[in-house]
């Protein structure tokens, strides 16, 4: 016998089910990452950026991180990576890195997303684990 859900049923159903998997995994009431509004660029490319983050020590054995992606135009870059201290305090982040290809970044308006981010060394294969996320607007200087 088929089950035949009405068009409508299950749309919704696959809204619910994207939403959760973009839901960040095991995101408690403290863990939250923020990207201040302003970051910098040298002429010789390097990029800096600042933000705060929070998180809880779960008991596991992997390292939880903080990344920044920094998007202006067409470039988008990962810059660096902060290994963050989860014992609950807020805490600020520093991220840089040195960006010279395929572009450079200029004083003027960008985006950056942050993302708090647990290791999962538990599997033969170390696994990225989402905590929380910031995605601002921000200006370069």
């Amino acid at each position: 016998m088929r089950l035949r859900l009405p068009l409508g049923a299950a749309a919704s159903t696959l809204l619910v089910a994207g939403l959760a998997a973009a839901a960040p995994a095991h995101a408690g009431p403290t863990d939250r990452v923020t990207v201040e509004d302003t970051g910098t660029v040298t002429a010789d490319g390097t990029v800096t950026l600042h933000g705060t983050y929070q998180c809880l020590d779960d008991g596991s054995t992997g390292p939880v991180l903080v990344g920044s992606t920094l998007k202006q135009k067409d470039l988008s870059s990962g810059i660096g990576g902060t290994r963050a201290v989860c014992d609950g305090q807020v805490r600020e982040w520093t991220n840089t890195s040195v960006v010279t290809a395929p572009g450079r970044y200029e004083p003027g308006p960008a985006r950056v997303q942050a993302n708090l981010m647990k290791l999962d060394t538990s599997r033969a294969i170390p696994l990225p684990e989402f905590l929380a996320q910031d995605d601002a607007d921000i200006t370069l200087r």
